[in-house]
């Protein structure tokens, strides 16, 4: 079959990458992809967000499989907009439409979902610009650190901890009378801080029934120690140490089928990919997001360890027949290093030349921002590349990505140089 991916990250080239292995793909494209997905699909330059360019494609080029990477097109309703027309409604989409992209489109609508079903969450209320005596009034009433999010989609950027009560008032402020975030903090969520360690769980479901992939842990900070801004993530690390047998089935009972049933309850159609963001507090799994996609750069570490065909799965997911499907696991380990221009997550220069991408490292190197000029290839992005290194043990993994990822060089270039290391020793 022909299959489309839409976006342009290293998420994208990941999964291009694990689909091109497939049998059932006869041709894959991009749109609008990176100098990555160039050598191993076709390109097509059309924004993620222009539903009718992508629509007239699918058609004119008998794509029968369209997958959806980044979480913008699935908020926006590119699921409803192919749904509504006669002629697009045949082809198979991994991705759901408005309604269950509001798992991540609306922090409000996903926290009000995790009560409404009894999935362990942290406590929060929410407040708009006409709230903002009420929100003070909450703050002085929580326990620093406190949690502040935005409503909306922010770039991943839009969470913010706060360690007194006085800095988050001036952060609440300034999210809503400001609009530090624009009309993604229209609204803002004030939270409890759970103290803990992170684990990224991405399910693929049919909204009936589902597989679990596996699991992972991203960096978020770009500063080595979990120290400085949030970025979009500077690396990955498959497996988990603490996420055992024992934990990961709680995960299952506690959050994965209460969120399934909680979706059916509410005739939610969900079909594609949930990634729950879990908080481990203590031994017990919290739920502090959902995303309606597969994360970045954890789709780098979690791709090369699924030894099933993708696309079978990503065909039962789209056509609703997950009931009975299985999923094999590597048991080898991977580790995700972010390669990133100077200054992300802030200011940054583009159009620096990428040098050592011709040497032979044993690691994958999966683009993110990319593009070609003539025969050499540019930064077109904050995060550039991901290295992906594989190894019997976590730190064989880790050596096989930082040895790639030595050879690799432009200007302004940098990588955190700890990815995984806190894994590596982890007593609980």
């Amino acid at each position: 079959m022909n299959i489309l991916v839409i976006g342009n990250g290293g998420r994208e080239h990941a999964l291009a990458w694990k689909i091109r292995q497939s049998p059932l793909c006869e041709k894959i494209f991009v749109a609008p992809g990176n100098a990555g997905t160039a050598s191993i699909a076709e390109n097509v330059a059309i924004d993620v967000d222009d539903f009718a360019a992508l629509g007239k494609f699918c058609i004119a080029n008998n794509v029968q499989l369209v997958v959806v990477g980044p979480e913008g097109p699935l908020v926006k309703g590119i699921r409803d907009y192919f749904q509504n027309d006669p002629s697009l409604r045949p082809i198979l989409m991994v991705g759901p439409d408005t309604q269950g992209a509001q798992l991540e489109g609306s922090k409000d609508f996903s926290k009000k979902f995790m009560l409404r079903h009894n999935i362990p969450t942290a406590k929060a209320r929410t407040f708009s610009a006409s709230d903002l005596d009420q929100a003070f009034d909450y703050i002085s009433s929580c326990k620093p650190p406190i949690v502040l999010k935005a409503d909306g989609l922010a770039a991943g950027k839009g969470v913010i901890i706060s360690l007194s009560q006085g800095e988050a008032k001036a952060v609440v402020k300034e999210m809503l009378i400001n609009k530090r975030f624009g009309q993604a903090s229209a609204k803002v969520l004030i939270e409890e801080f759970l103290n803990g360690i992170e684990l990224s769980v991405f399910v693929l479901t049919d909204g009936k029934d589902y597989v679990i992939l596996p699991e992972a842990k991203d960096y978020k900070r770009i500063g080595e120690g979990d120290l400085g801004p949030n970025t979009g993530g500077m690396g990955a690390v498959s497996p988990v140490v603490f996420a055992d047998a024992a934990f990961m089935k709680r995960i299952e009972e506690e959050v994965v089928k209460p969120t399934i049933a909680g979706l059916i309850h509410e005739g939610i159609d969900y079909k594609g990919f949930i990634f729950v963001g879990i908080m481990n507090v203590g031994g017990n799994p919290f739920v502090i997001e959902y995303n309606a996609r597969m994360g970045d750069p954890e789709t780098q570490a979690v791709m090369p360890r699924i030894k099933s065909d993708l696309v079978e799965l990503l065909v039962a997911s789209a056509k609703g027949e997950m009931k009975g499907k299985q999923i094999e696991i590597d048991e080898h380990h991977a580790v995700t290093i972010a390669l990133v221009s100077g200054g992300y997550p802030g200011d940054y220069e583009k159009g620096k030349v990428i040098r050592g991408l011709e040497k032979d490292g044993k690691a994958l190197v999966f683009h993110a921002g990319t593009k070609k000029h003539g025969e050499g290839i540019l930064t077109d992005g904050g995060r550039v590349l991901a290295v992906s290194g594989k190894g019997n043990s976590l730190n064989e993994a880790r050596e096989q990505a930082y040895q790639t990822a030595a050879h690799i060089e432009w200007d302004g270039l940098y990588y955190r140089k700890d990815i995984g290391q806190d894994l590596m020793n982890y007593k609980g």
